[in-house]
């Protein structure tokens, strides 16, 4: 399986982007999907995670009520909608897949995902 995220940027502060991460392969439904991201000089941090239908969703408080996460799986797409972003956004924002995951279930930890893309930078300027 391979990840590849896109959308990152330069955006004002309040100002909005949204990111996509395209899977390959046939098995995308049967993942659990997440978002982490990475600020500078900081460690790597979970922002969100859908379950395999989408009708669960997780986020970190620090995202809540900003950011959405979203799936189409016959896209073999996950997205992350960036909403009122702030300086302290600006990070590499990375996509994940767990495997195979039973329905339902979601992933807030790192070590739970064994698929990985590359990351894509988003700046958010004060």
């Amino acid at each position: 399986v391979q990840l590849q995220a896109s959308g990152g940027g330069l955006v004002q502060t309040g100002g909005s982007r949204r990111l996509s991460c395209a899977s390959s392969g046939r098995t995308f439904s049967n993942y659990v999907m997440g978002w982490f991201r990475r600020a500078p000089g900081k460690e790597r941090e979970f922002v969100a995670t859908i379950s395999r239908g989408g009708s669960i969703r997780y986020y970190s408080d620090s995202v809540k009520g900003r950011f959405t996460i979203s799936r189409e799986n016959a896209k073999n797409t996950v997205y992350l909608q960036l909403n009122s972003l702030k300086p302290e956004d600006t990070a590499v924002y990375y996509c994940a897949a767990s495997g195979p995951a039973v329905t339902g279930e979601v992933r807030r930890h790192d070590y739970e995902y064994k698929y990985w893309g590359q990351g894509t930078l988003v700046t958010v300027s004060s």
